[in-house]
């Protein structure tokens, strides 16, 4: 996977585009402004908007080149993230650190999905937001992209399962159109939340 992510952001053009994820750009002055973590963070494009809006960035994914599109993105907009390359499992962000964790078509491999997810919440503050968008499991009978293995993708049940600790403000599996450079394009359906941690 880490090849293949590699190769991908390695292209000229970014994969996703430069612009903000619409979910994330809709819901970002609920957020409460301060230490923000970007999870599978890719190319940038979340985690540099996040900057230009105030707040203290941080990002990680474990591929080099797309730490560097990152940092290429961010110097365009003259904004300041702080992007490590790592494994999930391997991350050491201080506990509660962060007022909101964002997970943007974060797709983790099902072996250490769930596990994962709740090493990313022990960074999150009591009180603070997680905020997540990703393909449904139905995202197999569309063509807009995604991972093509659907235990890589969610159902609401499985977030409610992997997300214990959560109070949801709210969950929901919706249709939408995607136009995020040229691997997010037409329709597809995700699943969204947004949650607090108890």
């Amino acid at each position: 996977m880490e090849k293949f992510w590699d190769e991908r952001y390695a292209e000229t053009d970014f994969a996703y585009g430069k612009n903000p994820n619409e979910f994330l750009v809709e819901n970002i002055t609920n957020f409460p402004k301060g230490k923000i973590l970007f999870a599978a963070e890719g190319e940038g494009r979340n985690s540099v908007f996040a900057a230009s809006q105030g707040f203290e960035v941080y990002a990680f994914d474990f591929s080099k080149s797309g730490q560097e599109k990152a940092m290429t993105l961010a110097q365009e907009k003259n904004t300041t993230i702080y992007y490590t390359v790592s494994d999930v499992l391997q991350l050491s962000y201080e506990t509660n650190s962060f007022d909101t964790l964002v997970l943007i078509f974060a797709h983790f491999p099902a072996a250490i999905r769930k596990m994962a997810h709740q090493k990313l919440l022990t960074y999150v503050k009591t009180g603070g937001k997680v905020v997540f968008e990703a393909f449904a499991k139905e995202q197999l009978n569309y063509f807009s992209g995604g991972p093509k293995d659907l235990s890589m993708l969610f159902s609401e049940a499985e977030v409610k399962n992997e997300f214990i600790g959560i109070d949801f403000d709210f969950l929901k599996t919706e249709i939408i159109d995607l136009n995020e450079g040229p691997h997010h394009q037409g329709k597809g359906i995700v699943v969204r939340f947004i949650g607090t941690k108890k």
